[in-house]
């Protein structure tokens, strides 16, 4: 097993720097003990590249991407940048990022630790337990399909055209990601999908099907829901989804609902995987303003560092490790601002980070 690895540290902007850094420490922590070498390369995107290079994703920065094992994202834009095109936006990096290296499957874990299950704004009984994966097509779909647009029309009215677009290959290989992620938790997929309306996801159920029968997972449970009653069943029983795979505009909803179940972004981590180099970062966003202040969370950030550990360097028992450090300080009663409760111990971004760490040790 490889025990080298090379990583890319894209921090960004707002409270980007100070999540990352607690999550790089936890990495440097990790690779100590458990005797294996991470080499950092560090470089600028989003707003703070713009500000250095007048583009939010440099060639120089790609390139170094594609020469690593993984790239680690902080979080990108913020007020400062919403007056520029919208090409040249902070956000366009990360769409730059997802095409140039490959990446066409986000992961998107949703767990809900015992000690946070009275933040969701779901009953205690309904969110305790719940552990899903949603496997989010990412280079498909309707967010791509052409021809989109807006027209005009002879009378003077408009037509805005965006067109829902899957091929046999692109729902191939988002199924396999599904059903490989499925052997590594418990061992069922949920595909989600609108096909008794649309003739294109008729076709991703017909594809997934084909995938699990013909590919040799007969090892994992599939069953097929459609879509208006994924979303109600993720309210009502969310703890009946192990992995849930759908398409692109499907997941890009389904996911963002099933975040909420936990009470907080703050605690959820993501992956774009697919190509040779996976991309992990906090499904958060830059918060500018709190930047600076050290009150952001870094545990979204940490537990990425743990989803990149298990999916790209293939080290799953210091991923465990990470996630099990989290949970027990969680369950020690600290919290940061955006979890606080009644009762608990209110730290700031790098308490929880060292707190974290000290769980390592």
């Amino acid at each position: 097993m490889k025990t080298n690895y090379k990583i890319l540290v894209l921090s960004g902007d707002g409270i980007g720097p100070e999540v990352m850094r607690e999550g790089t420490q936890l990495l440097s922590l990790a690779a100590e003990r458990y005797e294996f070498r991470i080499e950092f390369q560090e470089g600028l995107v989003g707003g703070a590249s713009i500000d250095a290079y007048r583009k939010p994703l440099t060639d120089s920065v790609l390139e170094s991407a594609k020469g690593s094992d993984a790239v680690l994202l902080g979080a990108m834009g913020g007020p400062k940048w919403d007056s520029l095109d919208y090409s040249i936006r902070p956000e366009r990096a990360l769409l730059g990022l997802r095409q140039e290296l490959g990446l066409f499957a986000n992961l998107r874990p949703v767990k809900v630790f015992s000690a946070l299950a009275s933040a969701s704004t779901l009953r205690r009984e309904v969110v305790e337990g719940t552990d899903l994966l949603v496997v989010r097509e990412l280079t498909g779909g309707i967010y791509f399909g052409q021809p989109k647009g807006v027209t005009k029309l002879p009378d003077g009215t408009e037509r805005g055209v965006n067109t829902e677009i899957y091929t046999t290959p692109e729902i191939e290989r988002i199924a396999g990601v599904a059903f490989e992620a499925a052997r590594k938790r418990r061992r069922k997929v949920t595909s989600v999908d609108k096909a008794n309306v649309l003739e294109a996801t008729e076709l991703w159920r017909k594809v997934v099907t084909r995938v699990h029968q013909a590919k040799g997972y007969g090892d994992v449970q599939l069953e097929h829901m459609l879509v208006d009653n994924c979303a109600m069943q993720l309210i009502r029983n969310p703890k009946q989804f192990d992995v849930i795979v759908t398409t692109n505009m499907f997941g890009d909803i389904l996911s963002d609902e099933a975040a909420m179940l936990t009470g907080s972004i703050g605690m959820l981590p993501s992956a774009s995987i697919g190509g040779k180099v996976g991309m992990y970062e906090p499904v958060h966003g830059s918060a500018p303003d709190i930047a600076g202040q050290n009150v952001a969370n870094p545990l979204a950030t940490i537990l990425s560092v743990a989803l990149m550990l298990r999916h790209s360097l293939d080290q799953a028992k210091v991923a465990d490790d990470i996630e099990r450090a989290v949970e027990e300080v969680l369950n020690e009663g600290y919290r940061t601002a955006d979890i606080q409760e009644p009762g608990c111990r209110l730290v700031g971004c790098k308490e929880m980070g060292r707190l974290v760490q000290e769980k390592m040790q």
